[in-house]
């Protein structure tokens, strides 16, 4: 396995962002001669400029991990679980979010779309779902698509799927992730037959089309994420939030 130097993990990370070493350097309030020599291996950098260097790359906290490693660096970030003491007050706060939200549907996933936490109004709609998708981790992109899930609710299936691919793609766009791009090839690949789907960024907002209890539902969805986390859980939770997109929709669910 090749081991990579922080310098040359900047330079990828620079290079993703479509950065020039004189950006960064403009960015990070630093010479770009001494990017240069971090990118090189001429200079080490200390921590403090690891984590300043990440801020402006935009680097994930699982990843700034990896580049405070390569340099000799003990990691600065933990990676706790969700109920875990120290990370009561994010909970308490992501717990109100999904709260207030009601009668609306909402839910936390995680980096891979697992799905963490729901509120009551999603509840309803899992009755509809075969108990095998519904074993922990509970996907939401396999949950959204397959038709013994909610699949066989969605009305326009080939938009939603192409929400899925775009966001997705644009994750992988961000970080590389394994686990994220088996789960694209799995269920996100294009297939020479697919229904052809609008483009997703032709609309302000697309909306999901549910058929339930003999109703069209239309929804659509903002997802909210934490702006300045400091633990890897938190940094890669997302909280998706559904909203009625007709009148006809709010009164199914305020009923």
């Amino acid at each position: 396995m090749i081991v990579l130097t922080v310098g040359e993990l900047l330079r990828q990370w620079r290079k993703r962002r479509g950065l020039s070493q004189l950006d960064l350097a403009i960015a990070a309030d630093v010479s770009a001669r001494h990017v240069s020599l971090i990118e090189t291996g001429k200079s080490t950098p200390s921590a403090d400029m690891i984590v300043r260097l990440s801020d402006q790359l935009h680097v994930p906290l699982r990843d700034r991990n990896q580049l405070l490693l390569a340099a000799g660096f003990a990691p600065r970030y933990r990676r706790r679980p969700l109920d875990d003491s120290a990370l009561s007050a994010a909970l308490g706060a992501v717990r109100r979010v999904l709260q207030a939200h009601e009668p609306y549907p909402a839910l936390v996933f995680d980096r891979q779309w697992n799905i963490v936490m729901t509120n009551r109004a999603v509840d309803p709609f899992f009755a509809h779902v075969a108990p095998d998708l519904l074993r922990p981790p509970v996907n939401l992109v396999r949950l959204g698509l397959d038709p013994r899930g909610f699949g066989a609710l969605v009305v326009n299936l080939a938009d939603v799927r192409a929400v899925f691919r775009a966001r997705i793609s644009r994750q992988l766009t961000v970080a590389a992730d394994p686990e994220l791009a088996a789960l694209y090839q799995e269920l996100l690949e294009p297939g020479p037959d697919e229904p052809v789907a609008r483009r997703v960024d032709a609309d302000v907002v697309l909306p999901m089309i549910l058929r339930v209890d003999g109703r069209e539902l239309r929804l659509f969805s903002t997802i909210t994420t934490f702006g300045t986390p400091l633990d890897i859980t938190i940094d890669e939770i997302s909280v998706e939030s559904y909203y009625p997109a007709d009148a006809e929709s709010a009164a199914y669910f305020t009923r």
